[in-house]
């Protein structure tokens, strides 16, 4: 069967270019980092000012966020289906940037959680919105290819967020990068309600019922590869909160590194940028399949690799930067290409799917994450082995959802949108 040409774009669809279109996603995807980085070497002064009784204590400014995040997930790619990508956003946006001023002025450390699990929830929409509209544009390989793009870009934030957070430090109290975040998420808001289109097709709008909220999930549960590729994903993401949630005192209190945190995290956050790159390029040729799983077997083996060196006592700075810096560029391979093939069967309810998806594995990832961080004793190890067991256990469930057939390129996309014949 001859396939559709693509419809011309209407003059509205023209306002904003294919580069500004990914450098806008990569910003709103980027709403997270800016909400958990810039916050990792300002734990210590927070701890103070707030009486935090435990140092393990303070990583709930972190979990607590990723838990708002997961439920906020469920609710707004649901909206963005039935109302519009655009409106859905924009409204979470600014009820985002009111919860960034509440953890500003909150007087206790309870308040301060309260303020950033609410902040999580409506940054929720973020991220389930922004696939959704790649989505509404892009799919199977070429929508892995976007994604790349997208992380390439955002990458960047988490890169310069430590130094950022550390900066303010040095000028200001802490408090002042919640009022930095309001603003900065003030003037992506402002960008996207200019310049962003509405990019949902009336005919794929959908009311919110209950038969249409479980008939689309029923497709993802009933999907293999799209229920798999959603598991897998939130489990070997376990490991990169887990990351999160341990670093700074990681940094802090065994290698005794504070001046040195902005950058070592930068240069270990980089590699993911430079993963995600590199990944845009090869997606097209060799599929998202065949990249993200060999890159999830590498994963297991650096992670193999790295609890070997700790058991023979040989972990410095040097070897945890080094091989957790591999450990992200293999992730920035999976995080993208999974999220496109679990998305591949949605044209219609792609919000929907997209907030199952954001949801699934947000939950899952925090979850495991929040063990790795809470089992911190002072060594590397809890987290190079909950890097080790997640990432073998996601690779079975990726065997489970090809059905064993694995590194295979099923259905190879056509680069189906105008946009996107401009990375040629």
């Amino acid at each position: 069967m001859a396939q559709k040409s693509p419809q011309p774009a209407t003059p509205r669809e023209k306002q904003i270019g294919f580069r500004e279109f990914v450098l806008l996603c990569a910003c709103l995807m980027a709403m997270n980092a800016l909400s958990t980085d810039p916050m990792l070497p300002a734990l210590p002064a927070i701890s103070l000012d707030l009486a935090i009784p435990q140092p393990n204590d303070r990583q709930l400014i972190i979990s607590l966020y990723f838990l708002g995040l997961g439920l906020g997930s469920l609710l707004f790619g649901v909206l963005s289906d039935r109302f519009g990508r655009k409106s859905v956003l924009g409204w979470s946006m600014a009820l985002f940037i009111m919860a960034s001023i509440a953890c500003a002025v909150a007087p206790s450390f309870t308040m301060l959680l309260v303020g950033r699990t609410c902040a999580g929830f409506f940054a929720g929409a973020s991220r389930v919105v922004t696939v959704g509209i790649v989505r509404d544009r892009f799919k199977g390989d070429a929508m892995a290819r976007v994604m790349s793009l997208i992380f390439a870009v955002f990458m960047l934030i988490p890169v310069m967020a430590p130094s950022f957070g550390q900066l303010i430090l040095w000028i200001a109290p802490w408090r002042w990068i919640f009022w930095a975040l309001a603003i900065q998420a003030s003037l992506i808001l402002l960008w996207m309600l200019i310049r962003m289109p509405e990019t949902l097709h009336p005919d794929n709008r959908m009311r919110i019922t209950p038969r249409a909220l479980f008939a689309t999930v029923g497709i993802v549960m009933r999907t293999r590869s799209s229920i798999g590729y959603m598991l897998a994903s939130g489990v070997v993401m376990g490991g990169l909160i887990g990351f999160i949630l341990s670093v700074q005192q990681i940094f802090f209190d065994i290698f005794d590194a504070q001046a040195f945190f902005p950058i070592g995290f930068a240069l270990i956050a980089g590699s993911m940028g430079v993963g995600s790159l590199i990944n845009s390029r090869l997606v097209s040729r060799f599929g998202a399949r065949r990249l993200s799983q060999g890159a999830l077997l590498i994963f297991v083996l650096i992670a193999l690799v790295h609890s070997i060196v700790i058991w023979a006592g040989r972990e410095t700075l040097f070897t945890f930067m080094l091989l957790q810096a591999m450990t992200m560029m293999t992730v920035a391979f999976t995080a993208s290409n999974f999220s496109a093939i679990s998305m591949e069967p949605f044209s219609k309810g792609a919000g929907i799917a997209s907030s199952f998806q954001a949801f699934l594995t947000t939950a899952l990832s925090s979850a495991l994450g929040t063990l790795i961080g809470r089992a911190f004793n002072g060594t590397t190890l809890p987290l190079t082995l909950g890097m080790l067991v997640f990432g073998t256990l996601s690779f079975f469930i990726v065997v489970w959802a090809e059905r064993g057939k694995m590194f295979t390129r099923p259905n190879m996309s056509s680069l189906r949108d105008i946009e996107f014949k401009a990375l040629h």
